[in-house]
């Protein structure tokens, strides 16, 4: 049974694809402003959790309940707007979009920015007014990341480590209460892995955020998350506190082999 207490609960959730059972049997309870780590080998079904958690796959067992409200079934959008949103392993910005209109396409999901599309073809004061707002929220997000002197440069020209906070500010201007970061610290170097471990922390604090990521960066996964769980072949091997868990025989072995 879904407990409130957590932002994040799932039960038992699992997908097949044709007779290959992918994921099986995942049960996660993350607390708020909880950093949760979800580790494993390549193709240990992390990224397949997250495609099930934002709509992209339905999942074939269990249940995910955000703040206790079952969200398995709705539509990737409708998601969105209860409270999810995610970043990806490849980056996945606008590249030929300047740095604010990436992240005024998040902010076009909240009712609080949306214009009457009639008004906006008559391009009527209350569509410039709604634009207004969107850009102002848009800078103040910017500014948090150190992004506001690049919002009128194009994304694809940011250096990597800004486009990967590019890419996290504009799934926070959806207004997430549960932010899951696919393998955040990917292609980085260790200066900017350890700017992207304070970035985090910055978002859980400034935004009362709850965070789920998958990373291989153990030394990122230690720094900053307070319990994890890990999949192999599909399967949970363990989860638990950080150093119990990654000290586990059997997870060393997965990542190590024999």
């Amino acid at each position: 049974m879904n407990d409130v207490e957590y932002v994040l609960q799932t039960e038992n959730l699992g997908i097949s694809f044709g007779g290959l059972k992918a994921v099986q049997d995942v049960n996660l309870k993350i607390k708020k402003k909880e950093i949760y780590g979800l580790i494993g080998p390549n193709g240990a079904g992390k990224t397949t959790v997250f495609n099930m958690l934002t709509g992209v796959y339905l999942p074939t067992t269990g249940k995910f309940f955000l703040n206790g409200e079952n969200l398995v079934g709705l539509e990737q959008e409708q998601i969105n707007r209860k409270g999810i949103a995610r970043t990806f392993q490849n980056i996945r910005l606008f590249n030929n979009m300047t740095v604010i209109q990436n992240v005024m396409v998040g902010l076009h999901n909240l009712n609080e920015y949306k214009a009457n599309p009639f008004a906006s073809m008559l391009r009527l004061p209350c569509h410039f007014e709604a634009e207004r707002k969107m850009r102002e929220r848009a800078k103040e997000l910017l500014d948090i990341f150190g992004l506001k002197a690049d919002r009128n440069n194009l994304a694809c020209n940011l250096p990597y480590g800004k486009q990967r906070k590019l890419e996290i500010a504009r799934a926070l201007a959806t207004n997430p209460t549960l932010l899951l970061l696919d393998e955040p610290a990917a292609g980085m170097n260790p200066q900017e892995t350890a700017e992207l471990m304070e970035t985090i922390k910055f978002v859980r604090d400034k935004f009362d955020m709850t965070i789920l990521l998958i990373e291989h960066d153990m030394s990122l996964v230690s720094g900053i998350c307070d319990n994890i769980t890990v999949l192999n072949f599909g399967v949970t091997l363990a989860h638990g506190k950080v150093d119990e868990v990654l000290n586990n025989p059997e997870v060393v072995k997965a990542y190590l082999g024999d």
